[in-house]
């Protein structure tokens, strides 16, 4: 049975840590561009103005910006179906509330759409991940409802432009982190209250079900989903305070998704703000724009699960930190559990929840590696790819879950968005350059490279 013959597999990419040219063709600053270099024990810093000395890995990116067709050209020679990227918002709205769109970026992402499209590659557009226009923050950012105008204006001008020629979409680049990280997810200080961040959240929610009718009414065809951090929690125990903690902790982050997906704030939400004293400013329309908005399918980032209990307070973004241990699975060098049937597990409880078709939009390792014998043997990637596929395909076929494809985190070598590092390396193509950006940025192929090739060639039934 297998997967559909018009499965998508492919890889994602995001502008701020692959494409660089961070100060061309007229591109305004984003809040990537004022976030420093750390590593696995080094938080990355976050800085009001660029500050000499320091090093913005979003700078210089790989220079995906100047080699795409390089890059795209080898995407294709393993098969890619689909290739999802981000347009940088700060190339196309400086400022971000500009009234007039930037031309020379708009330009540049039709060269890349035409690109994908003459080598048979379908793009998967996500319009805001992490790059949100520093402009923003003159007047709040988020929590003020004039970036909902703002974002649908930046939409509008997306749609009309690739009309025709782009269909998926993804507004914003997993929505759920407002809540932990919000100065990447909506350019507000990392300690802002969790009121200011429920305020933020409402609006980009507005902004997402706007951006979905517009889509819809521009393009019959386009087809606009959602993006979830995929955040999955075992309980501890089967201590009914540890099942209830795990049930409270996926509550935070799948709000969300419920509204995106149903088209209202679920009841439980609504209970928490009102307990917090915490009033949303709905305006008259906005409940009917929520259940107009809601979205075609459902697509999430998938690299581990966690484990929840009575003791968790908080999680840690970036580490993943709950408290808790998982004893039965092994652990990449950055601490994250790795869990192929959590993959299973995860599409089976979005599925069941929403009943939505699904993307797997992000999924992958990373590890250090050198360059042996001109190439990198990354055995443990093709174990991990491999695993992962099984997983998915059990779900498929199994568990008749709808799956429209698989798209790998990172399949080039770009800057990691949690630490900032070149070293934390999940490509199937190596890139020469390290953590400063020194080095030939030569291209090269890794063992992994012609794994996905045939995994993608036989449409996952070689493994």
């Amino acid at each position: 049975m297998g997967f559909n013959k018009d499965f998508f597999w492919g890889g994602a990419l995001a502008a701020d840590q692959c494409e660089g040219a961070y100060d061309e063709d007229g591109k305004g600053l984003s809040t990537a561009d004022l976030i420093t270099s750390g590593d696995v024990n080094t938080p990355r810093q976050i800085t009001k103005t660029i500050e000499p000395g320091k090093n913005y890995p979003s700078h210089k990116g790989i220079d995906h910006y100047h080699r795409y067709k390089e890059d795209i050209a080898l995407f294709a020679e393993m098969g890619f179906k689909m290739y999802r990227f981000s347009i940088d918002w700060s190339r196309i709205y400086p400022n971000g509330d500009d009234e007039e769109p930037n031309e020379l970026g708009l330009k540049h992402y039709d060269d890349v759409v035409d690109y994908c499209l003459e080598l048979g590659i379908e793009p998967m557009i996500t319009m805001d991940h992490f790059e949100t226009p520093i402009g923003f923050q003159k007047f709040g950012s988020w929590t003020n409802r004039k970036a909902v105008d703002c974002f649908v204006r930046y939409a509008r001008t997306l749609f009309t432009r690739f009309r025709s020629r782009v269909k998926y979409w993804l507004p914003i680049n997993e929505i759920n982190n407002l809540v932990e990280c919000p100065y990447q997810s909506a350019a507000m200080d990392n300690d802002s209250t969790y009121e200011d961040r429920m305020i933020a959240s409402y609006h980009q929610l507005i902004a997402h079900a706007l951006t979905v009718k517009i889509g819809h009414e521009i393009d019959p065809e386009n087809r606009i989903g959602n993006m979830y951090s995929g955040i999955f929690a075992y309980p501890a125990t089967c201590n009914p305070n540890d099942i209830v903690a795990a049930q409270e902790f996926m509550k935070r982050y799948l709000f969300f998704v419920d509204v995106q997906s149903r088209g209202y704030y679920p009841s439980y939400k609504l209970k928490e703000l009102e307990r917090m004293n915490i009033k949303l400013p709905v305006l008259d329309g906005d409940e009917q724009i929520l259940k107009e908005g809601t979205i075609d399918f459902l697509t999430y980032s998938y690299y581990n699960t966690t484990v929840v209990g009575e003791k968790t307070k908080d999680m840690n973004f970036f580490t993943f930190d709950t408290g808790y241990e998982n004893p039965y699975l092994p652990r990449t060098k950055w601490g994250w559990d790795i869990d192929p049937q959590g993959l299973r597990y995860s599409l089976n409880f979005l599925y069941d929840r929403y009943q939505k078709p699904i993307f797997i939009t992000e999924n992958g390792i990373a590890d250090f590696e050198e360059l042996e014998n001109e190439t990198v043997h990354d055995a443990y990637r093709v174990e991990y790819l491999k695993a992962h596929v099984e997983e998915m395909k059990k779900a498929v076929e199994i568990d008749g879950v709808d799956v429209r494809g698989y798209l790998w985190w990172g399949p080039i070598d770009v800057i990691s968005f949690g630490t900032g590092e070149m070293k934390k390396r999940y490509g199937f193509i190596y890139v020469d350059q390290d953590d400063f950006c020194n080095g030939t940025g030569e291209r090269i192929k890794k063992d992994s490279f012609e794994y996905y090739k045939r995994v993608i060639r036989s449409n996952g039934e070689e493994l």
